[in-house]
């Protein structure tokens, strides 16, 4: 980890997660009836829940729409929720402006093409280690995990770590 990825962590007040690919393996389950299913990593939830305790606000922005990802949204505890847009920098602008919080303040963490541009505006972009090879180049930096596999844990540990928030969220479990 850089001292430049602390730096631009100790500033984040809005952590920003893509979903497929981020918050999973990438991989969409359709099934006969039309329905879907997701796979979503635990250690990544807890890793949310962490980062929301310290007091970091979250958000998804996705640009599929899937109930799925609404339940997970909502038993992670995350409010600020945007499915099917691919215009991810403009919902992010939104989201912004709704909170007063400016780019410096956000961390994204994504995966393919339709991420960049939010990962490259925001003060602490990263891609997922699975990710894109051209979105991986861009980034601010790339987690050592894959996507679904513990990357959103690490992402949200990094920050933590950066804001000495860390150990105080892994102690209260003692």
């Amino acid at each position: 980890m850089t001292a430049d990825l602390l730096q631009r962590a100790k500033a984040v007040r809005l952590a920003v997660f893509d979903v497929d690919g981020v918050l999973t393996d990438g991989k969409l389950y359709f099934l006969p009836d039309g329905g879907e299913f997701k796979t979503f990593n635990t250690l990544d939830g807890q890793g949310i829940k962490m980062l929301m305790n310290s007091g970091v606000r979250t958000a998804i922005i996705t640009g599929r729409s899937s109930p799925v990802v609404e339940r997970r949204a909502k038993n992670l505890g995350i409010n600020h929720l945007f499915q099917g847009r691919e215009d991810k920098l403009v919902a992010l602008d939104e989201l912004l402006a709704e909170l007063g919080l400016g780019y410096e303040e956000v961390a994204y963490l994504g995966d393919d093409l339709p991420d960049l541009p939010a990962i490259r505006r925001a003060g602490l972009g990263m891609a997922v280690a699975s990710g894109d090879a051209f979105v991986r180049q861009h980034a601010d930096g790339v987690t050592q995990a894959r996507g679904g596999e513990g990357a959103a844990r690490e992402f949200c540990e990094l920050i933590l770590r950066a804001q000495g928030n860390l150990e105080a969220a892994q102690n209260a479990y003692l």
